[in-house]
């Protein structure tokens, strides 16, 4: 596995790149994470840590007034 540079846009001469990591189908389902859902990223001892964002208590929900 490879992290991959890709270009993003250049500003006031300066160009400004985004990283990208494929990761196969069977990690993420070990990880119980599915397609399009959030994820915490966060560095642990030289380790980078993907995990499943924990939602809010009221995220998704809304009150009528």
């Amino acid at each position: 596995m490879k992290i991959q540079k890709r270009f993003l846009r250049k500003h006031n001469d300066k160009d400004y790149y985004k990283y990208v990591v494929n990761l196969p189908p069977m990690v993420l389902k070990e990880a119980g994470i599915k397609y399009g859902e959030d994820v915490e990223v966060k560095t642990e001892k030289g380790k980078i840590v993907l995990e499943k964002k924990r939602k809010a208590k009221n995220e998704g929900s809304f009150r009528r007034v």
